[in-house]
């Protein structure tokens, strides 16, 4: 199996300050060959810069300015080439299928946050001894790093990136030839419903609180931001108050991702741990957060009827909080390490339809709450209902499957 492990590190200052100018580096590679695809197009004809023809002008551009691109791995400038051509392979790819393109753009200094070296050895040198205080990793131009690391790494390490969220320092290593740590079988089987009341309800009546991490700092969020919008644009990135305002935010944001996703770690396990089979419904998050369209007034060009946004934005905020997407894949991935299995089935009208007699039915749903059925007058929380009906539709597709 391929695993990633994500361990912080602790730089010392000169070692930050070396991390950064790493990073501000990277993003000028990034920058500039992004502007050579742009220029070539526009000026050359619509001609077409590639990957190939511009990894092959590294050498000259680290003879030119061995200062700032001279000290760095090669190979980890390669792999910014790459995410550059990736960026426009996948623009290419949503032109031709008819989508929104979203040309590449440049990256400012302060969102190019990642430095990946492809291979281990190779500019980057993973000295693994866990838990061990002294366990480094090496990094051409910057020196050995101290490691936190809280967890023995298995498997083949492949790739090694280095990645800055707010003032924290993180190393991401990419392994494969990962074992498969399988436990017992449990002989239990069980369905999940998302919900935004709670967090999940499974098919055995339990309910699992929803935390609401960014409900909780919302007035904390909220006056940070506040201040943080009193400077005028012309004086942004230019203070060391304007600085430290927008690190405050950074900071909370960072920790409510941390909160959540750590939530939704154990929230994982404990499923994995207790149950063979684990369905759960297939969500589009991103369908179902997607803004509505506007309503153009049939007899006043240039106005808009009310959609229902502001109440929709509101909703998009509960299910974004939740986190339903991230923690589905968690759970996929411990179900997999676990060799456990995981089954996916259609969310349609799962909260609709009677686990006793089969009706479906917009009016079997009385409340958010509560569900009683309309035509055989079966009563039962909605949220557990639809957990059972998931689990109903799962045994259906395990039993085709078969």
């Amino acid at each position: 199996m391929i695993r990633a492990y994500k361990f912080l590190l602790r730089p010392t200052a000169r070692q930050a300050v070396a991390l950064r100018e790493m990073l501000a580096d990277h993003c000028s590679l990034y920058n500039g060959a992004l502007q050579e695809r742009r220029d070539a197009y526009r000026h050359a004809s619509k001609s077409t810069v590639r990957y190939g023809d511009q990894s092959a002008q590294l050498k000259d551009i680290r003879a030119f300015d061995p200062e700032r691109q001279g000290r760095w791995s090669f190979s980890s400038q390669q792999a910014t080439l790459r995410r550059l051509d990736k960026a426009f392979q996948a623009f290419f790819r949503r032109v031709k299928a008819g989508l929104m393109p979203g040309y590449p753009r440049f990256k400012g200094v302060g969102h190019f946050d990642t430095v990946t070296v492809p291979k281990d050895g190779d500019g980057c040198r993973w000295d693994s001894t866990p838990h061990d205080p002294q366990t480094r990793v090496r990094l051409q131009g910057v020196g050995h790093v101290r490691v936190h690391q809280h967890r023995p790494v298995q498997g083949r390490v492949r790739t090694i990136s280095v990645k800055r969220e707010g003032n924290r320092w993180y190393v991401v290593l990419a392994c494969d030839e990962v074992p498969a740590e399988e436990l017992s079988p449990t002989g239990a089987i069980v369905g999940i419903d998302m919900g935004i009341a709670h967090f999940l309800t499974t098919s055995d009546g339990e309910h699992v609180a929803n935390p609401r991490f960014l409900q909780e700092m919302a007035d904390e969020l909220a006056e940070a931001q506040q201040h943080l919008a009193m400077f005028p644009k012309r004086t942004r990135q230019r203070t060391k108050r304007h600085r430290a305002a927008a690190r405050k935010v950074a900071k909370l944001y960072g920790k409510i991702r941390r909160q959540r996703a750590d939530f939704h770690h154990k929230t994982a396990r404990t499923l994995v741990r207790d149950h063979d089979v684990i369905a759960h419904e297939r969500l589009n998050t991103a369908g179902m957060t997607r803004a509505p369209k506007a309503k153009p007034h049939p007899d006043n060009d240039g106005a808009c009827l009310p959609n229902g946004a502001a109440a929709k934005a509101g909703l998009n905020r509960s299910i974004l909080d939740a986190g339903w997407a991230q923690f589905l894949t968690i759970l996929a991935n411990k179900a997999e390490s676990a060799g456990r299995l995981v089954v996916s089935v259609d969310a349609r009208n799962t909260s609709r339809t009677c686990p006793e007699c089969g009706h479906v039915a917009k009016e079997n749903r009385v409340t958010q709450a509560k569900f009683e059925c309309t035509a055989c007058g079966f009563a039962a929380n909605a949220d557990h209902v639809g957990a059972t009906n998931v689990l109903n539709r799962a045994g259906l597709v395990l039993c085709a499957a078969a």
